[in-house]
């Protein structure tokens, strides 16, 4: 019930926006539904650093570690999966913004775990998740994908 009235107002204030942004906002709550579902533990959504160098769409518990959720959503397959979009500089600003969470949080930065959702919008819509998409070093590292 109390994700329902969260997710009723999240569209009523969603509602200004351009289709583009309703659609990612969409996929964001899709996401945090899923993640507690699998029985994550959010505790944040959107953390942006202070450097602004950076944004983490969720962070949440599971388990030992502390997930930074990146949301990829897309309304079809027609330009790829959604999880392809994220490359190699989206994957530095998200060890940049987690280094930073943690830091002010006062969280082992060998806690941090990087994971990706993939949502295709539809009808009903897909939600996938990717525990460990990859890793702070593999994101600092040249070559690799993205």
């Amino acid at each position: 019930m109390i994700r329902a009235l969260k997710r009723k107002l999240r569209d009523a204030a969603a509602q200004g926006l351009p289709a583009h942004l309703r659609d990612g906002r969409r996929g964001e709550d899709l996401a945090y539904e899923h993640l507690c579902d699998e029985g994550f533990r959010v505790v944040a959504r959107n953390y942006r650093s202070r450097s602004g160098r950076g944004e983490i769409d969720l962070m949440a518990w599971d388990g030992e570690f502390l997930a930074c959720v990146e949301v990829k959503t897309r309304k079809n397959e027609e330009f790829g999966r959604p999880e392809v979009r994220v490359d190699r500089e989206k994957r530095r600003s998200l060890v940049a913004a987690a280094y930073d969470y943690a830091r002010r949080a006062d969280v082992d930065p060998e806690l941090l775990r990087f994971d990706i959702v993939s949502v295709l919008l539809g009808e009903r819509p897909e939600v996938e998740l990717y525990r460990a998409a990859f890793t702070a070093r593999s994101a600092m590292e040249r070559g690799g994908l993205g």
